[in-house]
């Protein structure tokens, strides 16, 4: 008994997630600067280390949530709850620092429509990402929770959106760009960003549960 009143109780969890969805969202602002800005290679140089910033602040969000839950007697939710959705939230900005690093990688020639609309909707959802998170700490409230799953239905939108650009920008790709190379890197791209927005739908799904389960 006196060993458990030792040990420490709830944690900081959902300052952790906030300042990871922050994170998240500094890293899909800076893309997106990357891509307004990809004819400067100074500027893109700049917002390729920024993406790369906020990405391993992420990291270390992420490593003290994992070292939280093993150190935390009683946590405010469901440790499982709380290892997936740090981690989800965690591929999110992996998948965007992925994505600057391929642009820079693969030399991608011309930003096309298609990588400026899927990196929009990227940052969108992220931004959705962000007001949801925060919104966690209030579940208990049925405000709190009514919001969290309004949020979350609005990330599942975007992402549809981002299906639909992506189909069509493949479309067009392969039956409009003769350089088989060009193919190749703009199909990375557009998936890369796109798979971003897949995670954020996770991301949403996770989130969803929580409030289901906890609210």
């Amino acid at each position: 008994m006196l060993f458990a009143k030792l040990l420490p109780k709830e944690g900081r969890f959902f300052e952790l997630f906030n300042q990871h969805a922050e994170y998240i969202l500094a890293a899909a602002r800076a893309f997106g600067r990357l891509i307004e800005h990809y004819g400067d290679p100074v500027l893109c140089q700049q917002h390729t280390d920024e993406v790369d910033e906020a990405e391993r602040a992420a990291d270390r969000v992420t490593h003290e949530v994992n070292r939280l839950i093993h150190t935390t007697f009683i946590t405010p939710i469901d440790r499982e709850q709380i290892h997936q959705l740090i981690n989800l939230m965690d591929d999110v900005a992996d998948l965007l620092q992925d994505a600057a690093e391929c642009m820079h990688l693969y030399d991608v020639r011309n930003v096309t429509p298609e990588i400026t609309q899927l990196a929009d909707l990227s940052m969108r959802c992220c931004e959705r990402v962000a007001h949801a998170v925060r919104l966690l700490s209030d579940i208990g409230q049925p405000s709190g929770a009514e919001a969290a799953l309004k949020t979350c239905e609005e990330i599942d939108k975007l992402e549809s959106d981002a299906d639909r650009v992506l189909r069509s920008a493949m479309s067009k790709l392969f039956r409009q760009e003769p350089d088989v190379r060009e193919v190749m890197k703009l199909r990375t791209i557009y998936e890369l960003l796109e798979t971003v927005t897949d995670k954020c739908e996770d991301v949403a799904n996770q989130v969803e549960g929580i409030v289901l389960e906890n609210s």
